[in-house]
């Protein structure tokens, strides 16, 4: 019956007919997912192109670092190998360390001759090194003192200190590079419970400023203060 196959070939056709619209969602599928891992795949590619910049911003700077150090150590070559100072990285900065027991007497906070010459000698090599500012710290050991003039260790440490930058101005350091600090007692090199250990605390610190436009967001930070 003419009527009975054309039914029948309607049925196929329907047949074939869902399953192409099945293979088209398939594909459909198929190619939505090619689609992302493509998106994902250019994300990564991204995403590690940015890691290796800063990887390589880092490196970069971890030389320059290096670099400061070295030049530094140069600088000061002389006043190192004669025991005057030490030049050291403290807490991920570069710092000159001078024992006041060679600068200053006891409870003192005047320079002695042999100070005056070592600090005059260190503003010229500080003055010599461009684009960097310092702090100078002040310390003591443990030993309490208390005097008209030094009421506390704070006190003394914080004379001493002003007295270092001043006498580094006068040596030629200028004044809108310096600045002075104390810490008295509270931050030792070292124990109290030895006289080694007294003597390391008893010090002075020359830190080298970092320069904070090396320093991720920087940019950002700076934006916002303006």
């Amino acid at each position: 019956d003419e009527r009975g196959l054309s039914a029948s070939r309607i049925a196929d056709l329907e047949e074939e007919l869902a399953a192409a619209r099945a293979r088209i969602a398939r594909l459909d599928g198929q190619k939505a997912e090619l689609l992302a891992d493509k998106t994902k795949l250019k994300a990564s590619v991204e995403e590690m192109t940015a890691a290796l910049a800063e990887l390589e911003r880092r490196r970069a700077a971890a030389e320059r670092r290096v670099a400061d150090f070295k030049d530094m150590l140069r600088r000061f070559q002389k006043l190192i190998d004669s025991g005057t100072l030490k030049v050291r990285i403290i807490d991920g900065r570069m710092v000159v360390q001078l024992k006041t027991d060679i600068l200053f007497d006891s409870g003192s906070a005047a320079l002695s001759a042999s100070g005056k010459t070592a600090i005059a000698e260190v503003a010229t090599v500080l003055e010599s090194i461009p684009d960097r500012g310092y702090q100078v710290e002040g310390h003591t050991d443990n030993d309490p003192i208390k005097t008209a003039q030094y009421p506390s260790n704070w006190e003394l440490a914080s004379a001493r200190a002003l007295t270092v930058v001043r006498t580094m101005i006068e040596g030629g350091l200028r004044a809108q590079r310096v600045s002075a600090a104390s810490f008295g007692e509270f931050k030792p090199a070292g124990a109290n419970d030895s006289k080694d250990g007294k003597a390391s605390n008893r010090r002075i610190e020359i830190v080298v400023l970092p320069d904070l436009t090396d320093l991720p967001g920087f940019d950002q930070l700076q934006g916002l203060s303006d």
